[in-house]
């Protein structure tokens, strides 16, 4: 059904999703909105999205709130368009060939192995926190061939001021804020130099090491020292490079922790998890190893379902448009796609709200129904390295520990750049008996 809701005032960023999941409930798989600056098309239809991801895409650019991401991002990979995102795009691909995803397991197995050996029974933490240093030095080793472990507090300290302010800055109201000295402002501008500092210093290492390690950053340094006026600068190199702080740590987290959380109110699900990953050998090759933790995989796959990292992906139609014949679009509308209320509806999941991880034995179900990664051209580059970090992670730690949440409120989602956590989630963990194969 074609409906319109219009609203006087602007929707609260934070208020998105529950609006976005009423919006689709009452007018269906198609509706648009008007703020006072733009109109909107949500689209919660996976062939209405295949359309915007695929067989239209070329009618389409990178959304308003996208292109606002630039003052932090700059022209990296997720905020550029073409020709200049397929050029980084074939420069930066090789890092995520198979055989260097492959290598790059076998660092995240070392990495989980520290985490586990410095957790000890009874202990109460913030998975959050946790999972994002943990993952923080997981990319620092495999995207940038260096040691973060010195800068992750400062890296998430920057990374959550940067995201806190980023929703006040969209919009025609963000741009006049963003020219006026508020204290939001001086926050977000103090974050993004500490940010800068680490990237500019990250790229500085590498270019004194002077040897190619196989991650990206060496493959963005040995493309910018080619011949030839193409070559990417140190501008686009940071650009690029910040991108992939937030993609490959930041979302890698926020999976992870809601796993954790799910998990947490599951035990026949951590049973069954745990059975897997006391039966595998962990000193295999990694893809070995990933396709023998099945489950486990599937436990991923069911808690990004519900809590997508990327819960919200905007394009802005660049003329007048009409999806699958019928969905008029008019140039220069916002089209809102939010895996968050996609994959929690009931008519593409039964018992959408209920976490199962078997509803994945049959397969994949309806296409362009489960969107975590996107989808077509600008599909997220490092999908594979995600599917392998959460999943050798997540059994890799489940076979020594199991976390209860710690008494106290629900925890609520903060709907921001990604879907993190309202606040810190404490857990306890308590040790359990590990596979005499570890």
């Amino acid at each position: 059904m074609w409906a319109t809701a219009r609203a006087l005032l602007p929707t609260p960023y934070r208020a998105l999703p529950a609006f976005l999941e009423a919006t689709a409930a009452r007018y269906g798989p198609v509706s648009t909105f008007v703020l006072p600056w733009r109109r909107f098309v949500f689209v919660n239809d996976p062939e209405a999205i295949k359309a915007v991801f695929v067989t239209q895409q070329h009618a389409f650019v990178k959304s308003e709130g996208v292109r606002t991401l630039r003052i932090l991002l700059g022209e990296g990979l997720l905020t550029s368009e073409d020709p200049l995102h397929r050029k980084m795009r074939r420069i930066v691909q090789p890092a995520f060939h198979h055989a260097r995803i492959g290598a790059y397991g076998v660092t995240m197995l070392e990495h989980a192995r520290e985490f586990v050996a410095g957790l000890h029974d009874g202990q109460t933490f913030d998975m959050h926190a946790a999972m994002s240093e943990l993952t923080l030095k997981i990319a620092g080793s495999t995207l940038f061939g260096a040691d973060t472990a010195d800068r992750a507090q400062a890296v998430r300290d920057a990374l959550h001021e940067t995201m806190d302010v980023f929703p006040g800055a969209i919009g025609p109201i963000g741009k006049l804020r963003r020219r006026l000295p508020l204290a939001s402002t001086r926050r977000f501008e103090r974050a993004r130099a500490t940010l800068d500092a680490i990237v500019y210093g990250l790229i500085a290492e590498r270019r004194r090491l002077a040897s190619e390690r196989g991650d990206a950053l060496s493959l963005l340094l040995a493309a910018g020292e080619a011949e030839g006026a193409d070559r990417p600068s140190d501008e686009q190199i940071r650009d690029e490079v910040m991108t992939l702080f937030l993609a490959g740590h930041e979302t890698t987290a926020n999976a992870l922790t809601w796993t954790w959380y799910l998990l947490a109110s599951h035990p026949e699900v951590v049973e069954r998890l745990r059975a897997e990953s006391a039966g595998v050998d962990f000193s295999a090759d990694p893809f070995a190893l990933l396709a023998a933790l099945e489950y486990s995989t599937r436990v991923v796959k069911e808690a990004m379902r519900l809590y997508p990292p990327a819960w919200i992906i905007g394009r802005q139609a660049i003329a007048d448009v009409e999806l699958l014949g019928r969905y008029p679009i008019p140039g220069g509308a916002t089209v809102l796609i939010s895996p968050l209320v996609l994959q929690r509806t009931p008519s593409l999941y039964p018992r959408a709200l209920e976490f199962d991880p078997d509803r994945w034995n049959d397969g994949e179900g309806t296409p362009f129904a489960y969107v975590p990664f996107g989808g077509g051209a600008r599909r997220c580059i490092g999908e594979a390295f995600a599917w392998m970090e959460t999943t050798l992670l997540l059994a890799y730690i489940a076979r020594s520990f199991t976390f209860a949440r710690t008494p106290g409120p629900d925890i609520q989602i903060d709907p921001l750049v990604t879907l993190r956590p309202k606040g810190p989630m404490l857990v306890q963990a308590t040790k359990q008996e590990p596979s005499p194969r570890a």
